[in-house]
């Protein structure tokens, strides 16, 4: 919210430059964006009046005008403006002036005539568009009649004001008006506030009642209120009305609609106002009904749904309540007759109704953050009286009250200990009482032990732990004593599964992957894929976007989509992996997911680049099988890690994916990207692993323990076999293992041959197998006899033809 410090200091005696109060009030209350003058960077912009004008005699729009800026020629000015006149005083840039965009006016011909400067519209000298009147959106701007030929323009416009851009916190709703600055600044710097609250003096005969009815749901409408001002005209509004409302970034419109903006900024409390004329029926507050529509303010048509809030009339909405008015019922210069809102809406629907259909507007940002419940009267009442005064109008003797919500005001119990306890200082009670009445609080004292009231004006104080940062804040956290913390010194750790978290993620950079974070949120079909059982979608109800609707139920596209990004930068060479979590749902009745740890990989080109001495490989199944079988052995898991081949996962090659099992217990799969997931991924050949972390960090451990490298040497025996094709090596590894007897120790595939002198549908494998007794020396005999034993089972098992 931009704060006007001229503003300001009709209510709080200020004698500091404005850039030193932003820097207090972002050090006591909240950020500050900017300090602004609209006037700094523009310079000879004068008063100036139109005494003649003519027009171009070789242009049918162009006026050759002559204009007084108080010196003892006239200027002459050509200028297009339609609305052009004489007798009007007019901004105007003369010759070597500087206007918006640092654009310097230079004297220059037009169409053959001599132009000395420029007169100008709101929007040349710095306004944004989207503040300028409609009335002076295509033309140029008429000063005041009583204006000072010559004089700058700057005060007359409000441009010599210096605007203090606060970026309010959710939790100060208070900040967001003029009033409730000047309460925080009357605290800040121990100087009294001078409130003005306009008051209804004159009131007609005629009841707001007899003219309008309310049914409000209290539910979405905690205080209603209506009050109907009769006989208004509406017109222009004066002139320091819409120099405070442009100032603050909003445009004028007319006096009934500035008077409900001028009172937001004023107040903090959004109103509306509706052509009473133009209702139908009574007054309503309700949810809208489903494919309800309405055409906002901004001539954009919405269409409700029953989440929605409304003020509605009998032939439907009027307003998104707490959002945007409708154009139907709005405001125009043919209106006579005003209804006048002031209310409190419900800030969570208000909210989630904003976001939803994107319509984001001061009011609503006011309704989120919470206004003062026991202020709304009052602001309804000003509202009133300024209608009487600016549009003369005629304000009825009573308010119609369609719900009214009684606000209790906080009530806190703390001590002065307490207070000095947290923020290591030694302040006495006065000084803590004296910091909460001039916050606007009530203080109840018994010695040291206080209770404070807290106004309703400020809903973000609840707890002692609020009162304590009131207290800092005002007091100047600069003023605050520089103490180290007090508490028992212990020595930190990891415990088991952090620790092996962490192993994790150094074995996999240890084996040439690179860590990669993906976002948790990702699309619904996305979330679906590569998942290692069954699980419920967790959609977001009001997401930022669409690529981000859904919790992930799988690591993998998110690393999926990294190699996407990286191989549209032409990096080929891509190995990744992820630690996290993902989110499952055993059905749509459970309401939060559970949450997962899981580790994934993903692998695509080649591990190590062409070198002279080493081609470049690209990763295959046996490698990015490797590197899972290296990581699960490394962390020490106690029990048999074994693959299987598994064609179910639709995302995966089916002739190149296997189910990883420690134990018997499944614990992931490791394979291909299917070729037609890596197509609509936009990527190359790409193979992936995920485990669930989480179950590998429940399964046992083995102990670590250091083994002596035995001084009795081994001896290997190979052997060679003629089976069947479709056998499979893991099938002949555990024969072999299991018949080895004691002493085998290694048991490695070295040769696979099919083709020349191999029979049709048999293969040629060749084993090394490695003998070691660790206690003594390996005698011929016992090798023998365990070659023998194997090749027996081998040949009962496979009917195999050892060569």
């Amino acid at each position: 919210m931009k704060i006007s410090y001229n503003w300001l200091k009709e209510y709080i005696d200020l004698d500091i430059p404005a850039d030193e109060l932003a820097e207090k009030i972002e050090r006591s209350s909240v950020e500050v964006d900017s300090v602004i003058k609209p006037s700094d960077g523009l310079k000879k912009i004068v008063v100036g009046k139109i005494v003649e004008m003519e027009n171009h005699p070789d242009s049918d729009h162009l006026h050759i005008c002559q204009v007084d800026v108080g010196e003892d020629e006239p200027v002459q000015i050509v200028c297009g403006a339609p609305n052009a006149q004489v007798g009007k005083n007019v901004i105007t840039a003369l010759s070597g002036a500087r206007v918006a965009d640092n654009m310097k006016i230079k004297k220059s011909k037009m169409r053959g005539v001599q132009s000395n400067g420029m007169l100008c519209a709101l929007d040349e000298i710095g306004y944004p568009k989207d503040v300028v009147p409609k009335e002076w959106a295509d033309g140029i701007y008429f000063l005041p009649d009583d204006a000072t030929l010559g004089d700058d323009v700057y005060k007359y416009l409000g441009m010599d004001d210096a605007l203090i851009d606060l970026d309010v916190t959710p939790n100060r709703g208070d900040m967001l008006s003029i009033y409730g600055t000047v309460h925080d600044l009357s605290a800040i710097y121990n100087k009294p506030a001078k409130f003005d609250l306009d008051k209804v003096n004159e009131t007609s005969e005629k009841l707001t009642s007899d003219q309008i009815k309310s049914d409000v749901n209290n539910e979405i409408a905690w205080t209603y209120l209506n009050r109907v001002v009769n006989d208004v005209e509406v017109k222009p509004s004066p002139l320091w009305m819409q120099v405070r409302l442009w100032n603050a970034g909003i445009k004028p419109v007319n006096n009934i609609v500035d008077i409900t903006n001028y009172s937001m900024l004023k107040f903090g409390q959004p109103m509306h106002a509706y052509d009473l004329d133009k209702l139908s029926g009574s007054v309503s507050v309700r949810y809208a009904n489903d494919g309800e529509k309405i055409t906002t303010l901004d001539e954009n048509e919405v269409e409700l749904d029953s989440n929605d809030l409304v003020v509605a009339d009998d032939n439907g909405p009027i307003a998104m309540a707490g959002v945007i008015g409708g154009m139907d019922s709005s405001i125009t210069t043919d209106t006579k007759n005003v209804l006048f809102e002031c209310a409190i809406f419900d800030p969570i629907k208000v909210r989630k109704m904003a976001r939803k259909h994107v319509i984001h507007t001061e009011a609503s940002q006011r309704f989120e953050r919470g206004v003062d419940p026991m202020a709304v009267e009052d602001v309804l009442s000003s509202a009133s009286e300024m209608a009487r005064k600016i549009a003369n109008g005629s304000v009825t003797s009573d308010v119609l009250v369609g719900s009214k919500y009684d606000a209790k005001k906080a009530i806190i119990e703390i001590s002065v200990a307490r207070i000095n306890h947290v923020l290591g200082m030694e302040l006495n009670a006065l000084e803590v009482t004296d910091i909460f009445e001039r916050l606007g609080f009530e203080v109840n004292a018994n010695g040291d032990d206080l209770v404070v009231t807290i106004p309703t004006r400020r809903g973000d104080i609840h707890i002692q732990a609020d009162l304590i940062e009131e207290v800092a804040r005002i007091y100047g956290y600069d003023n605050l004593p520089s103490t180290l913390p007090t508490t028992t010194m212990t020595t930190g750790g990891l415990n088991p599964e952090q620790q092996l978290i962490r192993d994790s993620r150094n074995i996999l950079e240890g084996l040439g992957l690179t860590h990669a974070i993906s976002y948790a949120l990702t699309t619904e079909e996305k979330a679906k894929m590569f998942m290692m059982s069954e699980s419920v979608k967790t959609d977001l109800s009001y997401p930022m976007s669409s690529d981000h609707t859904t919790l992930r139920m799988n690591l993998v596209t998110g690393l999926l989509d990294d190699i996407a990004y990286n191989k549209a930068r032409r990096v080929d060479n891509i190995s990744l992996y992820e630690q996290g979590r993902v989110f499952h749902k055993e059905n749509e009745n459970v309401v939060k997911p559970d949450e997962i740890e899981h580790l994934a990989g993903a692998m695509t080109g080649s591990l190590v680049d062409n070198s002279w001495n080493q081609p470049a490989k690209n990763v295959d199944f046996f490698r990015i099988k490797g590197i899972v079988n290296e990581y699960l052995e490394t962390i020490g898991l106690n029990g048999e890690i074994s693959y299987v081949a598994n064609e179910s996962y639709p995302e995966m090659h089916p002739g190149r994916t296997a189910d990883i099992f420690v134990h018997g217990h499944y614990v992931g799969f490791v394979g291909q990207v299917h070729p037609k997931v890596a197509k609509q991924f936009k990527i190359n050949e790409t193979y992936v692993f995920d485990l669930n972390l989480q179950t590998i960090i429940n399964l046992p451990k083995k102990e670590q323990s250091y083994e002596l490298v035995s001084k009795y040497p081994s001896i290997k025996r190979d052997i060679a076999m003629l089976i069947d094709r479709d056998t499979q090596n893991d099938e002949i590894v555990k024969v072999i293992e299991k018949r080895g007897g004691a002493y085998l120790v290694d048991v490695k595939l070295f040769d696979l041959y099919e083709g020349e002198h191999v029979p049709e549908g048999k293969k040629s494998l060749a084993y090394s197998l490695t003998f070691q007794n660790k206690h003594d020396t390996l005698v011929d005999d016992d090798v023998n006899n365990a070659m023998e034993k194997v090749q027996r089972n081998l040949e009962k098992e496979f009917n195999v033809e050892i060569r």
